[in-house]
């Protein structure tokens, strides 16, 4: 099969002729139709996190399970798939709570590749999943069957974009009705989280962005209001238009440090800044303990949205079905496997919601 590799950090990433392990106990293989591109992909394939290369990244996927492992139950060959970064044991201290998205469990895949180059190298299987490949080998825990008439292009964003958003605001702050939230960032992420307080029915809905067309994005997908932060105050809009108070949510799903500094002083009494976006390794953020102690503040950390992937991708792909949820619209291009470096270079620039890789077998 052929995969796209990363080589080394920063630089076009190379199609080659990749094998893949058979499934063990636990493992399911997946034929992928769909992979989308996330900025997580990018920053991986820049150095922004280390790690190990080659390595073959990408983890917003679909497609279509081809072979299972002894012990899988409830997926088949033939079932059409989401697929995830989210491995979880269900044992674990974390699992217990809820907490899947960051299990404490351990799994045979933590411990070996899955992936040979054709000089008979190991090749990383880039955040557990390997998506950038025309098949993927991964734990069980890490798909969720749905229905075959979903697209795979849309249901591929379902795996980290949609959930990542949707739940910071669904699951993460469990926001209440009524509630004044603002989402910094108008990127994949944001949108859905746009869409999260829409359908949590919070009160103003107000998008930061620097960018008066991801602004405009913002407005499609629910803002009330949007406030270009390259030449306005953000915090003083953002009082402006809460009658002073501030907002009760701020959701920062970008990864630059100006955000997260930023959105603390966005805060109402009572508030809570949801950090969602990932910055490099190091990039450090500073706030005002006393001032968050004397206010009832929070900081709240969300990865993946917090998110019960069994439970929240089929509702979520529900209520696509039901025109309640905007998937087709998140998608600005479609690229085959052999264009990935221009699909990426267009992410870099900023120019798209989502691209998503389609893979013609």
């Amino acid at each position: 099969m052929k995969a796209a590799v990363c080589r080394a950090f920063g630089e076009p990433l190379v199609i080659e002729a990749v094998e893949l392990s058979a499934p063990q106990a636990g493992e399911v293989r997946v034929r992928l139709a769909a992979c989308a591109i996330c900025h997580s992909d990018i920053a991986y394939m820049d150095g922004a996190w280390g790690g190990d290369l080659p390595a073959v990244f990408g983890h917003e996927a679909a497609g279509l399970v081809q072979e299972v492992g002894s012990d899988v139950q409830n997926i088949r060959p033939g079932d059409h798939v989401v697929v995830t970064l989210v491995r979880s044991c269900g044992e674990c201290a974390c699992c217990a709570r809820g907490l899947y998205s960051v299990c404490e469990g351990d799994f045979p895949l933590n411990h070996r590749s899955v992936l040979t180059g054709a000089g008979g190298e190991r090749l990383v299987q880039g955040m557990g999943t390997a998506a950038f490949a025309e098949e993927v080998l991964v734990d069980a825990s890490q798909l969720v069957a749905i229905a075959a008439d979903v697209p795979f292009d849309c249901a591929a964003l379902l795996a980290c974009g949609v959930i990542t958003g949707y739940g910071a605001v669904a699951n993460t702050a469990r926001i209440e009705p009524g509630s004044d939230i603002v989402v910094i960032g108008a990127g994949g992420v944001g949108l859905n989280a746009l869409q999260g307080g829409v359908h949590c029915q919070a009160n103003r809905i107000i998008a930061v962005d620097i960018s008066d067309g991801k602004l405009d994005d913002a407005i499609e997908f629910g803002a009330t209001h949007g406030v270009n932060s390259s030449r306005q105050d953000a915090i003083a809009e953002i009082r402006a238009l809460t009658g002073g108070r501030g907002a009760d949510y701020v959701f920062v799903t970008v990864g630059a440090k100006t955000a997260f500094d930023q959105s603390y002083g966005m805060l109402a009494r009572g508030g809570a800044a949801v950090l969602v976006g990932m910055p490099a390794n190091g990039v450090m953020s500073e706030f005002e303990p006393g001032a968050f102690a004397g206010d009832s503040k929070r900081i709240l950390g969300s990865k993946m949205g917090s998110s019960d992937i069994r439970l929240d991708i089929p509702r979520l792909a529900g209520l696509y079905k039901e025109d309640r949820l905007k998937l087709d619209e998140l998608i600005s291009n479609r690229y085959p496997l052999g264009q990935i470096n221009e699909a990426v270079a267009s992410v870099k620039r900023g120019e798209v919601r989502r691209n998503v890789i389609v893979f013609e077998h």
